[in-house]
This record gives C-alpha cells, sequence and structure tokens, in this order.
C-alpha cells in the first residue's frame, strides 16, 4: 500500500508555467502537470502548496557552480519537490533524487509545412484519388460496360433480326468500347439506337469531369512537391544551409548537441553556437518556425503540442537522444521512491494516457496544402447523373422493344408480352459474335 511518510506535513511544491504542464486559470493553475500532482497526492494521502519557480527557470549551474531554476529551489531547501517537464539527466542526478519518467520523449524539430518534406511514392498518382474513389471508378465502369451490352441486345435499332443477324456489342467488345470513350479514343462501331446513345453521352460526360478532376489534382501534387524541400531528419538538417535551426540555450537539447561524439549532432551544435540561432523560449522558438526558413528543436511532446495548436507546423518523424520527465526532489529524499511507485500505478492504469491526451487535443481541421486524395462525395452529382443515364438507356431500349413487339403481336395475332418474352430470349441465346471474316463482308 502506498504511504507518504511526511504526515499531515504540506508540500511544497515548484512548477514552472508552460504549456499544457502548468497554465493559469485565474488564480489557480491548471495543466498537465497539476492533474499528475493531484492523482499522486490521492495516491500518497499528502497536501500540497504549489508555486511557481522564481526566476521562470528549469535548473541549470552558473559559472560557480550553484544551481538556479526548479532544481536550485530543491537543492537550497526552498521546495520538497519539483513537478514540471524536467528531463532526467546525468548532471542533474548529481544534484537532486529523480522519480521514474513520468512521460518519455526525445529531440526532434518543426517547421512550417511548406517547409517540410513528404517524398513521393512509387504509386503517388493512385494516391490522388481515394480508395473509395477508385472503388467508385470501377463499379461505374463495370456498370456501365454491362448495360451497354444489355441495350445493344434489347433494341431492336442495334440488332433487328437475331435469328438472321450478328451483333457487334459483344461482352468484350462493350469492355472495350467503354475502355476507349474513357480515354476519349473511342472504340468502334458506335451504337446507333438512342438508348445505347444516350448512355454513351453521359459516360463520356462522365470520363471528361473525371479526368478533368484527376489532372487538376494531378497539377496540384506536382507544383506543390516541386516547391517542396527534403528535410526529414537532423542529417537533412545539417546537409542544407536554406533553412535555419536552433533550440533553447544552454537547455538539455542544446548541451545533448554540445556533449555528442556524433559527427552531424555536433555538427548542429557548431552551426548553432556560430549563427547564434537560439530562442529564449519554446513559445519563441514556435514563433520563429511559423515565420519562415527556421527549425526549432526541442522535445518531441512539446513539439507535437505545438503542431496541435498551429496547424500550419509539422513535426520531423526523426526523435533522437530519447529520455524522460521525472519528479525532482532533494538527495536522499525518502519522498522518491512513493514517488516513482504512484507514477507507475498511474501509467499502469493508463491515467497518465488520458491526462495526455487531454492536453494534447489537437485543434487543427484536416488541411493540407498539398491536394488532398479526391473522394466520391465529391463527384457525389456526377456518379448520380451516371446512375440516371444508365437506367434511362435501358428504360428506353425496353420502350424500342415494346414498339417492335408491339407491331409483330397486331400482326400475328398474338398478344404483345408472349412477343416481347420471345424476342428477349432470342437476343439474349441467338446471335453469333460477328467474326474478321463476316465483318469484312458486312463491309463489303
Amino acid at each position: 500500500m502506498l504511504f507518504c511518510i511526511l504526515g499531515p506535513q504540506v508540500l511544497r511544491v515548484t512548477t514552472i508555467k508552460e504549456e499544457p504542464y502548468a497554465m493559469s486559470k485565474g488564480s489557480e493553475l491548471e495543466g498537465f502537470c497539476i492533474d499528475l500532482l493531484s492523482a499522486v497526492s490521492k495516491k500518497l494521502d499528502f497536501k500540497y502548496d504549489i508555486k511557481l519557480v522564481k526566476d521562470g527557470r528549469y535548473g541549470t549551474t552558473d559559472d560557480s557552480g550553484n544551481w538556479n531554476g526548479m532544481i536550485g529551489e530543491v537543492v537550497r531547501g526552498e521546495a520538497d519537490i519539483a513537478v514540471a517537464p524536467l528531463t532526467l539527466t546525468a548532471k542533474r542526478e548529481t544534484a537532486v533524487d529523480m522519480t521514474k519518467h513520468f512521460m518519455q520523449t526525445g529531440l526532434s524539430f518543426i517547421l512550417r509545412k511548406d517547409l517540410a518534406s513528404d517524398d513521393s511514392q512509387f504509386l503517388s498518382l493512385l494516391n490522388l484519388f481515394s480508395t473509395e474513389m477508385w472503388m467508385g471508378v470501377l463499379v461505374a465502369y463495370l456498370l456501365t460496360s454491362v448495360c451497354i451490352f444489355l441495350v445493344s441486345r434489347i433494341s431492336p435499332c442495334e440488332w433487328e433480326q437475331p435469328e438472321k443477324e450478328t451483333n457487334f456489342f459483344t461482352l468484350s467488345h462493350s469492355f472495350w468500347y467503354t475502355v476507349g470513350a474513357m480515354t476519349l479514343q473511342g472504340a468502334g462501331p458506335h451504337p446507333k439506337a438512342l438508348s445505347g446513345r444516350v448512355i454513351t453521352s453521359i459516360w463520356w460526360l462522365f470520363s471528361l469531369v473525371l479526368l478533368a478532376c484527376y489532372f487538376a489534382n494531378l497539377s496540384l501534387w506536382l507544383h506543390s512537391d516541386n516547391q517542396q524541400q527534403s528535410v526529414k531528419s537532423f542529417e537533412d538538417l545539417a546537409n542544407q544551409n536554406l533553412i535555419e535551426y536552433g533550440t533553447i540555450k544552454d537547455s538539455s537539447s542544446f548541451n545533448f548537441f554540445k556533449n555528442s561524439n556524433n559527427p552531424t549532432y555536433h555538427r548542429i551544435y557548431e552551426h548553432i553556437k556560430k549563427a547564434q540561432s537560439y530562442s529564449l523560449n519554446a513559445e519563441e522558438g514556435f514563433r520563429k518556425a511559423q515565420k519562415g526558413s527556421y527549425a526549432f528543436i526541442g522535445e518531441s511532446v512539446s513539439l507535437d503540442l505545438a503542431v496541435a495548436r498551429y496547424c500550419n507546423l509539422t513535426r520531423a518523424p526523426e526523435i533522437i537522444g530519447m529520455r524522460g520527465y521525472s519528479i525532482a526532489a532533494p538527495l536522499g529524499s525518502p519522498l522518491v521512491k512513493n514517488l516513482s511507485v504512484a507514477i507507475l500505478h498511474l501509467s499502469e492504469s493508463g491515467e497518465l494516457d488520458y491526462f495526455h491526451s487531454k492536453w494534447w487535443a489537437s485543434s487543427c481541421v484536416a488541411k493540407n496544402d498539398k491536394s488532398a486524395p479526391l473522394k466520391p462525395t465529391s463527384l457525389k452529382g456526377i456518379f448520380l447523373l451516371l446512375a440516371l443515364g444508365l437506367g434511362l438507356g435501358l428504360f428506353l431500349a425496353l420502350l424500342e422493344l415494346a414498339a417492335k413487339s408491339s407491331k409483330i403481336a397486331n400482326t400475328q395475332q398474338k398478344s404483345c408480352c408472349s412477343v416481347m418474352s420471345a424476342e428477349l430470349s432470342q437476343r439474349f441465346r441467338g446471335g453469333k459474335a460477328m467474326t474478321p471474316e463476316s465483318s469484312e463482308k458486312s463491309k463489303a
């Protein structure tokens, strides 16, 4: 069972104002760290008094080796614990004790979306239409081909005497004709009946609209792709000189590059130091990234928050230097063990995940300067027009057959329905596909 060994003593807590960890709400504070502190206090049954750090710093050493910020307040005994996004580092561990991390993070960078890169995939041309759109086009193609075949069989204008004549529009030719119409090439012979011409005309219109939308999306995709630069990793960042980059001076992120033996990371440190491309704080880094050619390097969780708030920013997929955020307490403090166990309980119960989803909720509507895949709902009107055209074509073909059947019925003194039934049976059972030899004879 978890317990706090301090009894009724009120714990003095120091934190720093940073969104979304601790933010002002009237005279009180709210945020991820405030929720975390409240949950931990309930598990360990202690009360606390929380205040903002006086100098607004996390904690580094000055030239004389003294600690400032929240770490300094804990070291000097001005606070019992520091609850904030404090990165667990070897240097801080020498000055204070730190708990198990309550959040895992790493280093990444953000920049404006129009400066980021999304390398072209092998199937990028197919991605201009959504999967649903391609399925809709396929279904439309199959239905149109089948309808052209049915109309050519039913309509007397295409096939006057099934017992003697042959029909050009076999099922295979109907499929080929529909493809030819979509590619604006044509694949004769063309329908002669009004019903067949209605269907083919509607299909041509459908094809023209579809191709116009596809090429419009293609043009936008090519235009946006040519404007982008290939910056997806820290190596890409170090190998270019068009985009400036930097981080917060003397932060753990800055010290990571400063102390790294990796040649690429050390080049980044040398560039930042030479160009003096520092940011005073995260908010300034976010503002610089929004303005233009600047990549701000920082903790990935903080950058994810910026991306959720500022919709024109994007975070690079690469994350390096994995580390965690922990609660700091004085060296040898008996609190650390209990705090660590409480944090593990919150993690295992899913409460930490809930706090994260609560405070990192995105306010951005899905939007991209790059062409989005076209969906069927965008062209539902033309799909509906095609469906009406197919239905109208089949209806006209049946009317044409009914008119002929009525004449035959009057001549032979039979019922119109029996004649029409016999005609349909003959048209779908009789007749052969025209061979090349018969085709030549018919032309002659």
